[in-house]
């Protein structure tokens, strides 16, 4: 079976299921192998600041969409399945954009849109994708894994003092993290006052940020790894008030790799959860491991 990728979320799934795809959207990198695969997709979206890329975000959304679709090279993929997302057209190629092509493939490929908001919905497409592949074995051996690694993390933290926590999607403008993410937050023995679970992403004022005074405070912008991030990191500890946030008096301000570990509903949420726990309670975690950096 070929199976074409539109999104880094469906990738990820795909592979740990054990099933490569043939072809992957620009914005898939994970597993490492993916990165040779050929790219249905490119992005018009460009910027050096993060404002600059919020700006052009809104304005190519305006116009139509963030991405153009390489048709050609979709067709040579001949896929007999597409996996696309109906989450954000803004992260990836979304299926609107997948049904506006089909009619210029010679083929008549299966399409299944993935969809998630909240942590229970990554077990759902995990078993969709695994029906779609004929891996459904698979795929509920790697839900009671993941389920399972979950459920230790938060009995761990059961009956500990729980610090208010911020993750940041984006910079600037600063945008709270909401989907999983509050759910994430809880199972890592934290507390989330900026979104509840399955709340969409959401811009929010940094005076609101300074009252809220997180304990713990993690950047992770969208699309962005560590080391990206601490090169934009002035975007957020320029600002005034930021020496005198509880978490970067504490030393408690980190960057973590959101594209990786935050961002996508993907197996490496687990991760995510694991990365928090350390952030939050380093008492009974230890230190953060090295792929998260402290923001100074």
């Amino acid at each position: 079976m070929n199976v074409v990728s539109t999104s880094p979320s469906g990738t990820e799934i795909l592979c740990a299921l054990g099933v490569d795809p043939v072809a992957v959207s620009h914005a898939c990198d994970y597993p490492p192998r993916v990165a040779d695969l050929p790219s249905i997709d490119f992005s018009r979206v460009r910027g050096e600041s993060s404002a600059e890329r919020h700006d052009r975000v809104r304005t190519v959304s305006a116009e139509g969409t963030v991405y153009r679709l390489d048709v050609e090279t979709l067709r040579d993929a001949e896929p007999d399945l597409i996996l696309s997302q109906e989450v954000c057209g803004v992260c990836a190629v979304d299926t609107t954009l997948v049904d506006e092509v089909l009619e210029d493939l010679d083929s008549d490929p299966d399409v299944v849109g993935l969809h998630a908001s909240q942590l229970e919905d990554l077990f759902s497409c995990i078993e969709r994708v695994g029906e779609a592949v004929g891996r459904e074995k698979r795929a509920g051996e790697l839900n009671d894994e993941l389920r399972e690694r979950l459920a230790g993390i938060e009995a761990r933290t059961e009956g500990m003092e729980r610090p208010r926590v911020a993750i940041l999607e984006w910079l600037d403008p600063p945008i709270a993290a909401g989907n999983w993410v509050p759910e994430l937050v809880g199972v890592a023995g934290g507390k989330y006052g900026l979104a509840e679970p399955g709340d969409r992403t959401v811009e929010v004022d940094w005076a609101e940020l300074r009252e809220y005074d997180p304990e713990v405070l993690v950047a992770a912008p969208c699309g962005f790894d560590v080391e990206v991030t601490l090169t934009r990191s002035g975007e957020l500890t320029e600002r005034e008030g930021w020496a005198e946030l509880s978490a970067a008096r504490n030393g408690r301000a980190y960057a973590m790799d959101g594209a990786s570990y935050l961002n996508r509903w993907s197996p490496r949420l687990v991760e995510a959860a694991e990365r928090l726990a350390a952030c939050c309670h380093p008492e009974e975690f230890g230190e953060p491991p090295a792929d998260v950096a402290t923001l100074r």
